[in-house]
């Protein structure tokens, strides 16, 4: 389900009209917001440096981290925050756990967090059994209750440069040289190439490879990279591979579309490299709007966002699975994220924000 169809869902917590006119305007504002950020990608430079920030903020869903991206950038533009990037970021509550407080005066950035309900049933099994529980509803005997995702809220986050209080422990980020490959990246996907079933070697030269760096063969179950690249080009490579075997089986019927289907593996490609502090400005990425314009049914800031989505997720997963020193995601140490973010449906009484989310628990 597409972000500015959940956003049609969201479920009011209070019935008075004019909060809920309230919440509906501010929601469509943010939609608007998030399509013009959206807009401004359909170029190769702009694609890689999407998914670079991305990389540094990736438990979060890729809509929330072009929201936090756009905001952040507008603050530092007013010279509301000093540095051009943000660091870590987190909910008002949140900062508090952590023995920090937002300053007064500094404007959180609006992301859309899950809204949930709980759900009740006898027969789990059974799709349409289940019915939802009133909010002080307790289930019946023999019931199992479930939390479900029934719309979207919006809720606020703010950098840890919009805050003070407690110092926070600064993670050591990877150092590389020019060329030179993560420490343990390779034998990592390697590993995780090998438990997919495929067997990996290395070629020669690109000519062995039909004029390719690398090359999956999901038929015989293999993969082959070139060995006459650089150690950081082998491992991006590597990392394009992977990617093709974690969303492009032939018969997962996930890519209509040659062109999607390279951009989406180089681009997981690249988020793994930036993961792990690789130079990236050697990556090529098409450019968006060359494959983006040509799905029918979709606008080209449609295929963007669910493309973006897509990668961002396999990213995770892949990234998830490697022991390696890793950039941090965005989130500060010792964060708690069942403290809940600051949301427009309660009476908030944080201060105020700047601007969405497709939308898991985890992307808060």
């Amino acid at each position: 389900m597409r972000a500015w169809q959940l956003i049609g869902k969201v479920i009011a917590v209070s019935t008075k009209p004019q909060l809920r006119q309230d919440r509906d305007a501010k929601l469509t504002e943010l939609h608007e917001q998030l399509v013009s950020s959206v807009e401004a990608l359909v170029t190769g430079d702009e694609w890689k440096k999407a998914l670079e920030f991305a990389a540094r903020f990736r438990t979060r869903s890729f809509n929330n981290t072009l929201l936090i991206w756009t905001q952040h950038a507008a603050a530092y533009e007013h010279g509301l925050v000093p540095g051009a990037l943000p660091t870590y970021v987190a909910g008002f509550k949140q900062w508090q756990t952590l023995g920090r407080r937002v300053v007064a005066g500094q404007k959180g950035y609006l992301i859309l967090a899950p809204l949930t309900a709980r759900f009740a049933t006898s027969s789990p099994t059974d799709a349409g059994s289940w019915r939802r529980l009133d909010r002080n509803e307790r289930p019946r005997a023999g019931e199992v209750v479930r939390q479900r995702m029934i719309g979207v809220r919006a809720a606020y986050v703010w950098d840890v440069s919009q805050t003070d209080g407690s110092l926070i422990p600064e993670r050591p980020a990877p150092a590389l040289l020019t060329g030179e490959a993560p420490r343990g990246l390779w034998a990592g996907l390697a590993a995780i190439v090998h438990n997919a079933g495929f067997a990996l070697s290395t070629a020669p030269d690109a000519a062995a490879l039909g004029g390719a760096n690398g090359l999956t063969d999901f038929e015989r179950r293999t993969v082959s990279v070139r060995a006459d690249m650089d150690a950081a080009a082998q491992v991006k490579t590597l990392a394009h591979e992977l990617a093709h075997i974690h969303l492009h089986a032939p018969d997962a019927g996930t890519v209509s579309h040659r062109g999607i289907g390279e951009v989406e593996a180089e681009s997981v490609a690249l988020m793994i490299g930036a993961a792990h502090g690789m130079d990236t400005s050697d990556y090529t990425i098409p450019y968006v709007s060359s494959w983006a314009s040509s799905v029918e049914g979709k606008t080209a800031s449609e295929v963007a966002l669910e493309t973006g989505e897509r990668v961002r997720r396999a990213a995770v997963v892949i990234l998830d699975q490697l022991q390696t020193d890793q950039i941090g995601a965005g989130d500060p140490p010792e964060f708690d994220r069942s403290q809940p973010t600051q949301n427009l449906t309660t009476g908030a009484t944080a201060p105020a924000a700047l601007p969405i989310e497709r939308l898991v628990a985890r992307s808060l």
